[in-house]
């Protein structure tokens, strides 16, 4: 048991080693439309199936309510949270539109559509991006080795592995890098006397 937890923990951070080194640039660029989305007074919206249905929600929490620093909130939606939402569109319609509809009525040009995928191929999430162009949103796809989602969105975060499990810590590690830094953009006073 103790080798088996060890190779977990190996795999988990090398894989987050790799992945954040060789795409820091990209990470860094995603941070500052993110942070220039909420300084216009857009918002962003985030969705996923599944752990990345928890990981959307999770993120919005993050900006919504705060990360590290006492800030005003900032305006995320996480859209994969209305039961009602969801079953209606997956009854009445078709599971693939869950999130494109949610896009349909909620965004606005210039939002962030923010789709999150280990497979990058989970056809509502594409949906949705699809639709985000479709409206002049900004997209962004948090993906495992790419898929669909990384041949339309506008920024990809990709992680270089095949296992599930590890794909998931490394972007949620993304994620909160992504939270932090846009804190640091927006408002750098509040990091003077916090490490």
């Amino acid at each position: 048991m103790k080798q088996i937890i060890s190779k977990i923990l190996a795999d988990s951070v090398a894989v987050k080693q790799q992945t954040i080194s060789k795409y820091m640039d990209r990470i860094i660029e995603t941070a500052d439309r993110l942070a220039a989305c909420i300084a216009a007074g857009n918002k962003i919206l985030i969705f996923g199936n599944g752990g990345s249905a928890a990981d959307a929600q999770h993120i919005a929490a993050e900006l919504v309510n705060r990360f590290k620093i006492e800030r005003p909130p900032l305006a995320a939606i996480a859209l994969t949270t209305d039961t009602s939402i969801l079953t209606s569109i997956g009854n009445d319609y078709d599971f693939d539109q869950l999130f494109s509809k949610q896009i349909a009525a909620l965004a606005r040009p210039d939002d962030i559509a923010w789709g999150i995928s280990t497979s990058g191929n989970s056809p509502n999430v594409v949906a949705a991006l699809d639709k985000a162009l479709e409206m002049d949103l900004h997209t962004l796809a948090m993906t495992g080795r790419g898929g669909r989602m990384a041949e339309i969105a506008d920024l990809v975060l990709p992680v270089d592995s095949d296992d599930t499990p590890r794909i998931q810590e490394t972007q949620i590690t993304i994620a909160h890098i992504l939270c932090e830094l846009v804190d640091r953009i927006l408002f750098p006073d509040q990091y003077v006397n916090h490490s």
